[in-house]
């Protein structure tokens, strides 16, 4: 099994480093390698290749070997270009691959980058897909801006990781952004109003309402302890013991989003609806939209759940086509979310401290400074080490380790981990608040207008 590809001195070339669980793996064996998506019996995310040769990483300096048994960590030779960043490599040909790594953080910290000299974008792009193979954790993405986006797992990641990029990788300057966190979209209660919208051609109406989920909710659905893939009958048995859902509206959950999975949940709560089955998909089309680029900064939305409560459908099929209902439907969307008291949410790191106890003090200073707050501390029993573990919103985090030590005199080690999602306080639509600051600056990052929008956009009247 491949976990990873190391950059060989060689230029743009990768040893596939991984271990042997069983067999030998020896040099100039022909081997089937099994990318991440394959699966058995089909032909997809399969080459056949010799390998070239083994070597063992030994430090700095690689020793070339003649074959490795089983239990051995090694590096392969000549296959480089077949992986991505993880695969299983056999010679067996019914063979299943093995499971994908799974990381245990997300990506939340992006930055931008781009090239000095604007000639040197190919040589950036190259690199960019150099990076995404030696780190399995990075993911490398375009924005529709045309930005190239690099995103990690935090701070001092994504600074290794455009260190390489700029020194090993695509070797050329870089001019980087400052670091951006991404934020979601919520809602605080239920609409004010029944909010309407009609499609272009005046003959269909929606009418819905945006309401917040429950707690808990869009954790477990990012869990997958309620998914989309359930039996509607269990699903509607869980909401309904869990979180008090009416039992008849949980089996009508539509769909989840944004694609297909997300925490946002699309629920019917009509009655005896002529037609309602054939706009089904344009509505479902149209929430996936939605929740994917909300109304606030065009971020995702996150535990926001709509309910359908009146649809007025024209008789003849061809005045409810897509392009009818599709649009519709995101502004109902859109409306819904803006009269229900929309909230910005932004990712919350845990944050774990050793340190030794005279150097506490200092830690509530920077934690305080930087909206974080400690929930528990312990000392780690027979040693004079406390462990203090506080959460801390991410976009506080920059320049937190460095702080950090500076303010306790280098004794404190930080370890962060992505831990959940919280609503930033303050009401977004509020001219002088903070998340009104963050989604401007969003909007202007995005090239979107600056103007917050207007819920006259979206609102029809009747």
């Amino acid at each position: 099994y491949i976990s990873k590809m190391v950059p060989t001195s060689d230029k743009g070339r990768f040893y596939a480093f991984g271990r042997v669980f069983s067999g030998t793996v020896s040099s100039g064996q022909k081997v089937r390698i099994l990318g991440p998506n394959y699966v058995p019996g089909k032909k997809e995310d399969l080459a056949e290749k010799a390998i070239q040769r083994t070597v063992l990483m030994m430090g700095r300096n690689v020793e070339p070997i003649e074959n490795v048994p089983c239990g051995n960590i090694c590096g392969l030779v000549g296959i480089d270009q077949f992986l991505v960043k993880t695969g299983t490599i056999t010679t067996f040909k019914e063979a299943h691959n093995m499971r994908v790594m799974k990381f245990s953080v997300s990506p939340v910290v992006r930055v931008a980058v781009e090239p000095m000299h604007p000639s040197d974008l190919p040589k950036l792009v190259e690199g960019l897909k150099r990076l995404a193979k030696s780190d399995p954790m990075v993911q490398c993405i375009i924005e529709e801006s045309g930005e190239h986006i690099v995103a990690g797992a935090g701070e001092l990641h994504l600074e290794i990781c455009l260190k390489d990029l700029e020194e090993d990788h695509a070797c050329i300057p870089l001019k980087k952004t400052d670091p951006v966190v991404s934020y979601r979209e919520s809602v605080a209660e239920e609409s004010s109003i029944m909010c309407l919208s009609k499609s272009p051609n005046k003959h269909n109406r929606l009418y819905m309402k945006a309401a917040p989920m429950p707690d808990g909710l869009p954790e477990d659905i990012d869990k997958g302890t309620v998914n989309p893939k359930d039996d509607f009958k269990v699903r509607a048995r869980y909401l309904a013991d869990k979180y008090e859902w009416d039992a008849t509206e949980a089996r009508k959950i539509w769909c989840f989003g944004p694609e297909g999975t997300g925490p946002n949940l699309l629920v019917d709560v009509t009655k005896g609806v002529q037609y309602l089955n054939e706009i089904k998909d344009s509505v479902i089309a149209g929430f996936q939209w939605a929740t994917k680029e909300s109304v606030l900064c065009e971020e995702n939305m996150r535990g926001v759940r709509f309910n359908i409560y009146d649809v007025t459908l024209h008789a003849d099929a061809i005045h409810r086509g897509g392009g009818q209902i599709i649009p519709t439907a995101r502004r109902c969307f859109y409306a819904a979310m803006l009269t229900a008291q929309p909230r910005v949410m932004e990712p919350v790191y845990l944050v774990e401290i050793q340190c030794p106890e005279a150097a506490i003090g200092g830690i509530y200073g920077v934690l305080n400074r930087r909206r974080g707050h400690v929930f528990e501390e312990s000392q780690v029993a027979g040693t004079p080490m406390f462990i203090v573990k506080a959460y801390l919103p991410v976009n506080e985090s920059f320049g937190f380790t460095a702080d950090l030590r500076s303010n306790t005199a280098g004794q404190a080690f930080p370890q962060c981990v992505f831990d959940h999602w919280q609503i930033l306080p303050g009401d977004p639509l509020d001219g002088k608040s903070r998340p009104h600051q963050i989604i401007m600056d969003t909007r202007k990052r995005k090239g979107l207008k600056d103007s917050l929008p207007d819920i006259d956009q979206y609102l029809d009247k009747l």
